[in-house]
């Protein structure tokens, strides 16, 4: 019976932390000490369909430093360059530039529908894998919505959220379910069908407020607030969906809250009955 592990190779945001050249409480306490205070790009791995989810500029180093040894299949969950701009990791992965003729290997890649329509206008994102399949370093594949895909006897249903550009995935095995949604909650009611998942992983949205102190941390006025859903909000969501477990990540610079006070806001929602873990790199979770 195949079992899953999930790797969380990064757990940053747009803004990874340190974020260049910022001198703030938490980018400094993140240089000087490392993993778990400091968060690369976002994008993690599932053990067992081994599968990666999303190639942020800092792919190359998350799965140096990974427990990965194989992987079968990328998806994409949509197209900001947070979630898509170390793709030329697919070039090194299977590229043989020593043989004539080359004996490429390849990794098949899964779009699903609205992100095979941006990768065409946004980033460079599709040219650039259609030269990759040209030099047979991957298989791609673009799924319409509703397609189901079946990988190591693990079923992964790709579906649209709220901001419809954005796809979650749902990752079903004999006796497991696993609800993985990368970024932008924004807006999204979760289905009954996803109610109940035995894991959760959620972006932990952006924080108004203070989550330990209640100080307004962002002005009512600022825009993302229409963008982005706000932590309270991701609250919410979790109770709606009532999964046994939830994993937080996607934590951006700019919430300016350190490792240790995300581990005291750990601790109190843990004390008001909900099961949620924050992440940080390298977390290694068995579903």
């Amino acid at each position: 019976m195949i079992k899953l592990k999930i790797e969380f190779l990064g757990t940053g945001g747009a803004m990874t932390i340190p974020r260049p050249l910022c001198r703030c409480r938490v980018c400094e306490e993140a240089r000087i000490k490392g993993v778990p205070y400091s968060r690369s790009g976002p994008s993690l791995f599932v053990h067992g369909p081994n599968l990666l989810l999303d190639t942020p500029e800092d792919i190359y180093y998350q799965i140096n430093r990974s427990n990965i040894t194989e992987i079968n299949a990328v998806f994409y969950s949509h197209w900001h360059p947070d979630h898509v701009m170390g793709r030329r990791i697919l070039e090194s992965l299977n590229a043989d530039w020593v043989n004539d003729p080359p004996k490429n290997k390849q990794t098949d890649v899964y779009l699903p529908e609205q992100v095979a329509i941006d990768f065409n206008h946004r980033l460079g994102s599709g040219e650039h894998l259609q030269f990759f399949s040209q030099q047979g370093y991957i298989r791609l594949h673009e799924l319409k919505d509703g397609d189901r895909v079946w990988i190591n006897d693990t079923e992964i249903w790709p579906f649209r959220l709220a901001e419809d550009y954005v796809y979650a995935f749902l990752l079903k095995t004999n006796d497991k379910k696993v609800l993985i949604a990368l970024d932008e909650l924004n807006n999204w009611k979760p289905a009954q069908q996803l109610q109940g998942v035995d894991l959760a992983i959620l972006p932990i949205g952006i924080f108004e407020y203070h989550p330990l102190t209640g100080e307004r941390l962002i002005t009512s006025r600022h825009p993302v607030l229409k963008e982005e859903a706000t932590f309270i909000e991701t609250l919410e969501v979790i109770k709606e969906l009532n999964p046994k477990k939830t994993i937080l990540t996607h934590i951006e610079e700019m919430n300016g809250l350190s490792f240790d006070e995300l581990k005291k806001v750990e601790k109190l929602l843990n004390e008001e009955g909900l099961n949620i873990e924050i992440a940080y790199d390298t977390l290694v979770v068995d579903v």
